[in-house]
């Protein structure tokens, strides 16, 4: 239990980095300096105004010194990543892959964040990605390497496809997430995602126009359910493919 706690607070600290990043990479600012501070008074925060979740409760969600509002995307993103970086641990332990899949996990938050609020998917995440994971293979880590290069043609190349057909109705955003998820699941881990983010979308989708918050001609940003769908295939891609053999086809 000690180490699983461990792990959850670890993911929360690395979830309060990844905030800065959803923040500031979209604006070509710096993920280093300056040090964190308030958007509205510009003070910079000490230590005890950062610990995560703890201090957005401790203030009721709002800055300390000013009493501008807190977004609520700062406790959720911190939350979110120790929760899957929690779920990695009980999955994989704490080796090679392990640490792999918490990059990977990261990267994916971060994509989602910045991609569900500005609608982009930066290069800076996703051209790496393809790189690492491509280095990655090459030590067996996770998958071969011709597993991982043809990850990226398959997931690339499909969504290039789409976006070709389609005459825009996929960016070159998706096109290249889809790449750096396929350098590191794999094809069929790159095809099992786009099903279930298709899935999760979709089901997102049909909420948003039951309740009329969209109509079909709204756009919705489609990196957090490719990152979703990466993410439950790391988790549990195993356990899925066995149950629809298993009882979908049977």
């Amino acid at each position: 239990m000690m180490i699983e706690s461990f792990v959850f607070v670890m993911g929360t600290l690395i979830g309060s980095f990844l905030n800065v990043c959803i923040c500031r990479l979209p604006k070509n600012e710096s993920i280093i300096t300056p040090p964190s501070h308030c958007p509205n008074c510009q003070k910079r925060l000490k230590a005890w105004d950062l610990i995560p979740i703890l201090s957005y409760l401790i203030y009721r969600g709002q800055c300390r010194y000013c009493s501008s509002p807190i977004s609520l995307q700062y406790p959720l993103i911190e939350g979110l990543t120790g929760l899957i970086y929690l779920l990695i641990y009980l999955k994989f332990g704490l080796n090679a892959q392990a640490y792999l899949s918490f990059f990977f996990a990261s990267a994916l938050i971060v994509v989602s964040g910045i991609d569900f609020k500005h609608r982009i998917i930066p290069d800076i995440i996703s051209l790496p990605g393809m790189v690492i994971g491509i280095l990655a293979s090459i030590f067996s880590i996770q998958i071969s390497l011709l597993d991982a290069v043809l990850g990226i043609l398959v997931g690339g190349g499909l969504f290039l496809l789409i976006a070709i057909f389609s005459r825009g109705g996929m960016g070159g955003g998706d096109i290249k997430l889809m790449g750096f998820i396929g350098a590191f699941l794999g094809w069929k881990g790159a095809l099992l995602t786009i099903f279930f983010g298709s899935l999760i979308g979709s089901v997102y989708g049909l909420y948003l126009m039951i309740f009329k918050k969209v109509d079909r001609k709204t756009a919705i940003p489609y990196g957090p359910f490719l990152s979703a769908g990466a993410l439950l295939f790391t988790l549990y891609g195993d356990a899925l493919i066995r149950f629809y053999f298993q009882w979908v086809l049977r």
